[in-house]
């Protein structure tokens, strides 16, 4: 069967290993002092592929790289990454041997995940490298701080039967995208006694890790021996807000386009897509766009003109570009863009859904201000039918479309 979709997002690897670059000055303002970079490339690298992301990372600086889930991980020692690899997210039964055995750190969030990364030190014979996970505040996963004494102590007992090494305490943030809240200092002084009490009781720390993207960019305080930027390595900005992408040396690396599946005239009046949510209001000219909420468009982005825009497409080049908006619901397999009376666009032309917005085009970020979501959720929800391809000077051999099945 051919390999054919009338889309694609095209993935620019050296914005990516610019971006950790970018990052790294941020963490580490001079040589020899600072934080290295752990980037997360959870989530199938944030949509734009595992492996392609992780080299492109490494290749700008990162000196580990992080996976929520331990099949993640695996997929990464399996592409030959070498790399510290820290993964954090299991339940009881996981395959924690199989992590032991190709050298990767585990997060250790409660009691009977401790009990679980013993079982598997033994079992295989390897000593177990953990990052202890305190709940300073989150509400989530990790160890709540009356409950640390134990573990700990439990912890370093397995540590000097060789079993374990306690090489890192972590946690996350509630509000790291507020910066000025609260609970963002109350959150440190809980880790920093976390950290204490870890380094006292005879752990051997080798970082002490809580900020994510937004801590990385907008609080140095919060930056010990190691950040775990996640969204700011593919070039979008946590803080919205408080500043562009571009503001803080960021470039979005994806873009995401598709080519023009029938162009027509229709006359006023005519309804559009399910539900008839969009009408014309005059003679015009309507583009299918093959791209719908089974790749991952958001259909909270419909548009119901004037009342509501739907989520924004660039059409045309150069002097004659336009953002136009999608006109009514978001199908599974299609939007719909009402090109004007006097379009020229043709069936097979290119229509950008978001990319960089170097040139004024829509970006991630003004779709999740359609969807009323955040950027977060527009790259990682794109489906993988929808191929990657990628471009820019990183070397990377072994980079393959779409990254390996995880």
């Amino acid at each position: 069967m051919t390999s054919y979709y009338p889309a694609r997002a095209v993935v620019d690897l050296g914005a990516i290993r610019d971006n950790v670059g970018s990052l790294l000055r941020t963490a580490s303002p001079s040589a020899g002092s600072g934080a290295q970079v752990l980037a997360v490339v959870k989530a199938d690298g944030y949509g734009h592929g595992l492996v392609p992301a992780a080299r492109a990372a490494l290749a700008g600086g990162a000196t580990w790289l992080g996976t929520a889930q331990l099949g993640e991980a695996l997929a990464l020692r399996a592409a030959g990454i070498s790399s510290r690899i820290l993964t954090w997210l299991y339940a009881p039964g996981a395959p924690l041997a199989d992590l032991l055995r190709a050298d990767v750190d585990v997060a250790v969030s409660a009691s009977w995940a401790l009990d679980a990364v013993l079982a598997a030190a033994q079992e295989t014979g390897r000593t177990a490298r953990i990052h202890l996970k305190v709940d300073t505040g989150l509400g989530r996963n990790g160890i709540m701080p009356e409950e640390l004494g134990t573990v700990l102590a439990s912890a370093v007992a397995a540590q000097s039967d060789g079993l374990v090494e306690v090489v890192g305490i972590w946690s996350h943030l509630a509000l790291a995208d507020d910066p000025a809240h609260p609970t963002v200092l109350a959150q440190a002084a809980v880790f920093d006694d976390a950290v204490r009490r870890a380094e006292q009781a005879g752990a051997h720390l080798e970082v002490r890790h809580l900020a994510n993207s937004a801590a990385t960019l907008t609080n140095p305080r919060l930056h010990y021996d190691l950040v775990r930027p996640g969204l700011a390595v593919y070039g979008l900005t946590p803080v919205p807000d408080l500043g562009s992408a571009a503001d803080y040396g960021l470039v979005p690396a994806m873009t995401l386009e598709a080519r023009l599946a029938t162009v027509k005239e229709v006359p006023e009046g005519s309804g559009v897509s399910y539900g008839h949510q969009y009408t014309t209001t005059e003679r015009t000219t309507l583009g299918v766009v093959p791209l719908g909420y089974g790749d991952g468009v958001p259909r909270h982005a419909s548009g119901d003109l004037p009342r509501r825009p739907g989520g924004p497409v660039r059409v045309g080049s150069g002097a004659s570009a336009r953002t136009l908006a999608v006109a009514g619901r978001v199908c599974m397999d299609q939007v719909v863009v009402d090109l004007g009376p006097d379009a020229a666009e043709q069936a097979g032309d290119t229509v950008v859904l978001f990319g960089p917005g170097t040139d004024g085009g829509p970006t991630a970020q003004d779709w999740a201000d359609a969807a009323e979501t955040i950027s977060y959720e527009i790259v990682t929800r794109l489906g993988t039918r929808v191929p990657r391809e990628y471009v820019g000077d990183v070397d990377l051999p072994e980079a393959r479309q779409g990254g390996p099945a995880v």
